[in-house]
């Protein structure tokens, strides 16, 4: 099993001014609500999974023209997320305009995380609330260890939390909830691999 490590700081008066010195270290660092999150480096299969993400929904995303697609690292920054880096995420192509100054700075349209075995919570609860309450339209949870893929929409953004979810089981088609078009075959994001351990 690879070991990816979620590191939090006690100190809550992180910013994106104080991020932008953090070292290039191979290390993935977030600030959500002021809070510092460091992560090591992921799984190849977590990689994998991403790939598959811009394979299937990305690429057929930009021939069509209507979505801009972002994989990790991204630098994302929105209320609450001063930044995050997701996984992958969809951005309209009409709100082009807040893709500047080699970040994104604004809510996009859809993005995904792909979870990990070692620190779940990370991506299910700290970042869900946190996506919520920016106003994110539509967040997906992609799952390797059960090989699907949870998908939330309709934020509440006073309560951290999303009204609508609805879990995409293996052998089914993945079909977004606000991004018309936008549909893969569930069992295709975590095909191929050549090494699948979690």
């Amino acid at each position: 099993m690879t070991l990816e490590l979620v590191m939090r700081s006690l100190d809550s008066n992180w910013c994106y001014e104080r991020w932008e010195q953090l070292p290039l270290n191979g290390h993935r660092y977030e600030i959500i609500d002021g809070v510092l999150y460091m992560t090591t480096a992921p799984s190849n299969f977590h990689q994998w999974i991403i790939r598959m993400l811009d394979r299937y929904i990305g690429t057929p995303a930009e021939l069509r023209g209507d979505l801009y697609v972002l994989t990790a690292p991204i630098g994302l920054l929105m209320p609450g997320c001063d930044p995050v880096q997701p996984d992958f995420l969809l951005v309209r192509r009409e709100r082009a305009g807040i893709i500047a100054d080699r970040r994104v700075r604004g809510v996009p349209d859809l993005i995904a995380e792909v979870l990990s075995p070692t620190h779940p919570e990370q991506d299910t609860k700290i970042k869900c609330a946190a996506y919520a309450r920016a106003g994110v339209p539509e967040y997906w949870m992609v799952r390797p260890a059960t090989r699907d893929v949870m998908v939330c929409w309709q934020p509440d953004q006073s309560l951290g939390t999303y009204t609508q979810v609805r879990l995409y089981a293996p052998g089914e088609q993945l079909i977004a909830a606000t991004l018309p078009g936008v549909v893969a075959q569930v069992d295709d994001l975590f095909a191929g691999a050549p090494d699948t351990t979690l």
